[in-house]
């Protein structure tokens, strides 16, 4: 008999009774979630916008983006005032041949040779990207792909251009 005044029902009736009901002690985490779902893909869209300081005026391609790998690629970057970078660190022209010897001199035995992501202003002289592209095969670095932008203006792309070896 004791037992059944301590039952779920007794206790509600009580509850009834005062009028007003117990505080709700469960946080409702969905506008949260939502909040997070949207800057997470603000990040996803922006990150590669921001891959390269190096301000370039890239030209159109309808090609197809290229699959990036597991390992970093070398960003190599020609402005349109003829000033080459590798990554954002600019590098004289005499100077170039060193460094690039120094990046594939740098691979591991029976490594594949890491992949160069060449940017080359749309204004500049063929003769010139050519140039570049001769020191990168003399240096061993063949697997060179040229970035672009899409055609319909969406975000860059980088087009298949992969030299082979001589």
């Amino acid at each position: 008999m004791a037992m059944s005044g301590l039952s779920a029902g007794g206790s509600g009736q009580r509850r009834g009774r005062r009028g007003g009901r117990a505080p709700m002690s469960e946080i409702n985490v969905t506008p949260l979630v939502d909040v997070m779902l949207v800057l997470l893909i603000i990040f996803m869209i922006t990150a590669p916008l921001l891959a390269s300081a190096v301000p370039v005026d890239l030209p159109e391609s309808r090609a197809k983006p290229v699959e990036t790998e597991e390992q970093e690629p070398v960003q190599l970057s020609i402005n349109g005032d003829d000033t080459i970078y590798i990554g954002e660190e600019i590098v004289a022209e005499a100077e170039l041949p060193a460094r690039l010897d120094a990046i594939a001199a740098a691979q591991r035995d029976g490594e594949r040779p890491r992949q160069i992501m060449l940017r080359a202003d749309k204004g500049l002289d063929y003769g010139r990207v050519m140039r570049v592209m001769g020191e990168l095969n003399r240096a061993g670095l063949t697997r060179i792909a040229l970035v672009t932008t899409g055609s319909d203006s969406a975000p860059a792309a980088v087009t298949g251009g992969s030299a082979t070896a001589p």
